[in-house]
C-alpha cells in the first residue's frame, strides 16, 4: 500500500523552496522481436493489467495521483483569467473572412523588396517565402501551373530515394494539376483570391481535406470515419486559393515523437536521412524543411507540431487552445490538441496562422477568447515593443538536455535579446513539473483511448501498430479517478504559470530535450518503443499542450552533429503577437546560423 500525501493549498506552495529533479522514465526500449512480445504481454488480460500497474508505479504515476490529496477542484479544460491586451499589435475583426485576415497580416510586416527576395545575388538563400512565390507570380516569372510540375516531380523522386522519404500518405497529381491550373487562370485574369493564391501546402492526416481520405497513418481509419468535405481550417486556407497538394505522413494516431511509421515507411529528416524527423507531424515538418511546400498543417497535443519543426529546423506554431477551430480533424474532442502551421519563416507562419484563425462557436462562447490580432513588425516602434519584453528562464529546467549544445545555443540567443533588444531575462521557478507530465500523460492518454476504443474493441486493434498499442494499453490503464485527479493537478500548475506571468511576458525554453534521434533500421518494419528519448523530446513541450497557452519554436542554429536545434518562446494565454513578435527577433539574429538541409527540391527555379 502506498503512504497518503498531502499537496499543499497552490496559493500556500513557497516558490523559494522548490527544487528541480531530473526526470527518469522507467520503460524499456524495443524494436523488433523483442517489441512483438512485449506487445503480446501488454494485452494478455492478466499480464498486461500486471505490467501497467507496475510500470504506473515506477513512473510514480500511482503515488501522484491516486495516494496523493490534491485539495484543488479539477479543470477539465483550460480556463483562463481576463488579459491584458498586447501592445503594438493590428487587430483582426472576429467576424472577418480569411482573406480579410490574411490582408491584415500583409500590413504586419515590413515592406516586401524584391531586391532581397527571389531575384538577389548577394543575401544568402534558405527557403523561398510566401511572398516570392506571390512576386514571382504577379511578375509572370512562374506560373503556379510551372511550380506544381516541380513538385509533382520532387514527390515522385523523395519516394523513389534509396532510402525512401515517404512524405505524403495520399497525393494526386492530377488534382494538384487541377487547382495549379485554376489559381493560374486567376493570375491571367488579375483575379488571384490572396497573397496565398497559388501557394502550395500540405496537411496532416489527421486533418480533413477532401477528397483525400483520412486515415490518421493507419490502414483502416478511412474505412470506418469517411470523409464529405475539409474540415474548418483547411476550407479557410482553399477560400484563399491555396494549393492543397495531399496529406502528409505521421506517427500513427499522433501517439508518438518520432515520426516512427512501419505502415507507409518512416519519414526522414531532411537534414541527416539517418535520423527522425520528431512526431507526430512528421511529413508536414519534413515537406516544409525539404522545399517541397511553403507551409504545412499540423496538429499539437503533445508537443506533436513544435518537436518535428524544432528537429528540422524550421518554424511551428502551437495556438491557444481555442484560437483555432477543431472541426473535421481527427482530435476535436479533446483538451490539450490545437491546429496550427509550419513553415520555413515566422512571417509565413504569421500568414498562414492569419487565415487559420477563429474558434468554434462552443469554444468562443466557453472560452471567451481575447481578439485576434498580430505583431505590427512594419512599424518603427517594433524595436521598443521588444525592448520592455521580459523573458522567464529557470535554468535548472533549460539546462536539463542530452548535449549541452543545445542549452548552450539557446542561451547564446538569449544574451543576443539582451544585447540587440534590450530583453531583459528573469530567473524563475516552475512548482511540479513531474505532476505536469503525469497530468499532461492522463489527460491526453484517456481522451485519446476513450475516442478509440469503439473502434479497438471492434476488431481493429490487431491492424495498429506495436508502439501505438503499447501507448493504448497503458492509456486505458488509466481510471475515472486518475482522470479527475490529473484535471485537480492541471488547475495548480495553472495557476503557478499565471502568478510567473505577473513577473515576465514569455518563458524560455529549448524546445526539445536533444535533437534528432537515429533511426534504428530494426525500428522500419515493426515500429520502436523508447519512452526515454521520449522523455527529451516532450521535456520542454508539455507545459503548453496542458494549460493550452501559446508557444512557437524558432530554429537557432546547429549541434555538433549539423542537426537543428530550437529555441522555444511560451506565451501568455491569447498572446499569440507577443511570441510571434519575438520569434521573428530570434528569426532575425539567427539567420546566419541556419543551414538548408543536404535534402533540398527547388521548385521556384526562378532566375
Amino acid at each position: 500500500m502506498g503512504k497518503k500525501r498531502f499537496m499543499l493549498p497552490m496559493e500556500e506552495v513557497d516558490f523559494t523552496t522548490v527544487k528541480y529533479d531530473h526526470e527518469v522514465i522507467t520503460a524499456p526500449r524495443l524494436t523488433g522481436f523483442g517489441l512483438k512480445l512485449f506487445v503480446w504481454i501488454c494485452e494478455a488480460p492478466l499480464l498486461g493489467s500486471l505490467l501497467m500497474s507496475y510500470l504506473k508505479k515506477k513512473n510514480k504515476i500511482t503515488e501522484k495521483l491516486q495516494y496523493t490529496v490534491i485539495p484543488e477542484r479539477p479543470m477539465f479544460r483550460p480556463e483562463f483569467p481576463p488579459q491584458e491586451p498586447e501592445p503594438g499589435v493590428i487587430t483582426m475583426e472576429k467576424d472577418s473572412t480569411p482573406t480579410t485576415r490574411v490582408q491584415s497580416a500583409l500590413k504586419c510586416l515590413p515592406p516586401y523588396d524584391p531586391a532581397c527576395g527571389w531575384t538577389s545575388d548577394s543575401s544568402p538563400f534558405l527557403y523561398w517565402k510566401i511572398r516570392d512565390f506571390a512576386h514571382a507570380y504577379r511578375s509572370s516569372s512562374v506560373t503556379p501551373s510551372m511550380v506544381a510540375e516541380y513538385i509533382i516531380s520532387g514527390v515522385e523522386e523523395f519516394n523513389n530515394k534509396n532510402p525512401p522519404m515517404p512524405l505524403l500518405i495520399s497525393f494526386s497529381a492530377e488534382d494538384v494539376r487541377n487547382q495549379a491550373e485554376a489559381s493560374t487562370q486567376r493570375f491571367k485574369e488579375g483575379k488571384p483570391l490572396s497573397i496565398l493564391d497559388g501557394i502550395f501546402m500540405a496537411i496532416k492526416d489527421d486533418i480533413d481535406c477532401y477528397p483525400h481520405p483520412t486515415k490518421g497513418a493507419t490502414t483502416w481509419f478511412h474505412e470506418v470515419r469517411p470523409i464529405k468535405q475539409d474540415a474548418v481550417c483547411v476550407s479557410r486556407l482553399r477560400s484563399c486559393g491555396v494549393i492543397l497538394i495531399g496529406k502528409a505522413n505521421m506517427h500513427e494516431l499522433g501517439l508518438g515523437t518520432t515520426g516512427n511509421n512501419p505502415n507507409y515507411g518512416t519519414t526522414r529528416n531532411p537534414h541527416a536521412l539517418e535520423r527522425y524527423t520528431g512526431g507526430s507531424s512528421s511529413g508536414p515538418a519534413a515537406i516544409v524543411a525539404a522545399g517541397l511546400c511553403s507551409a504545412a498543417l499540423g496538429t499539437d497535443g503533445g508537443g506533436s507540431v513544435r518537436i518535428p519543426s524544432s528537429l528540422c529546423g524550421v518554424v511551428g506554431l502551437k495556438t491557444t487552445y481555442g484560437r483555432t477551430d477543431m472541426e473535421g480533424s481527427l482530435c476535436d474532442c479533446g483538451t490539450v490538441e490545437i491546429i496550427g502551421p509550419i513553415a520555413a519563416t515566422v512571417e509565413d507562419v504569421m500568414l498562414v496562422y492569419a487565415t487559420i484563425l477563429g474558434p468554434s462557436p462552443s469554444d468562443e462562447y466557453i472560452l471567451n477568447p481575447s481578439t485576434p490580432c498580430l505583431p505590427n513588425l512594419s512599424s518603427y516602434n517594433s524595436s521598443n515593443d521588444l525592448l520592455s519584453l521580459r523573458l522567464g528562464k529557470y535554468t535548472e529546467w533549460f539546462n536539463d538536455v542530452y548535449s549541452t549544445d543545445i542549452s548552450d545555443r539557446c542561451e547564446n540567443v538569449l544574451s543576443m535579446l539582451s544585447k540587440n533588444h534590450g530583453c531583459k531575462t528573469i530567473e524563475v521557478v516552475i512548482p511540479e513539473l513531474h505532476e505536469m507530465r503525469t497530468s499532461h500523460i492522463v489527460a491526453i492518454g484517456s481522451e485519446s483511448a476513450c475516442s478509440l476504443f469503439p473502434d479497438y474493441i471492434a476488431g481493429n486493434a490487431a491492424k495498429l501498430t506495436h508502439d501505438t498499442r503499447i501507448n493504448l494499453a497503458l492509456f486505458r490503464a488509466f481510471s475515472a479517478s486518475d482522470y479527475v485527479a490529473a484535471a485537480r493537478l492541471r488547475r495548480r500548475i495553472m495557476y503557478y504559470h499565471m502568478e510567473i506571468f505577473k513577473n515576465v511576458d514569455i518563458i524560455v525554453t529549448p524546445t526539445t530535450g536533444m535533437t534528432a534521434p537515429i533511426i534504428p533500421p530494426s525500428s522500419l518494419q515493426f515500429g520502436e518503443t523508447n519512452l526515454q528519448d521520449s522523455g527529451y523530446l516532450m521535456r520542454f513541450i508539455i507545459t503548453a499542450n496542458l494549460l493550452g497557452l501559446p508557444a512557437i519554436t524558432v530554429p537557432v542554429g546547429h549541434d555538433k552533429q549539423g542537426l537543428p536545434i530550437g529555441l522555444q518562446l511560451i506565451g501568455r494565454p491569447w498572446a499569440e503577437a507577443t511570441i510571434l513578435r519575438l520569434a521573428s527577433a530570434v528569426e532575425e539574429l539567427c539567420v546566419d546560423s541556419r543551414k538548408r538541409p543536404s535534402t533540398f527540391y527547388d521548385v521556384l527555379k526562378v532566375k
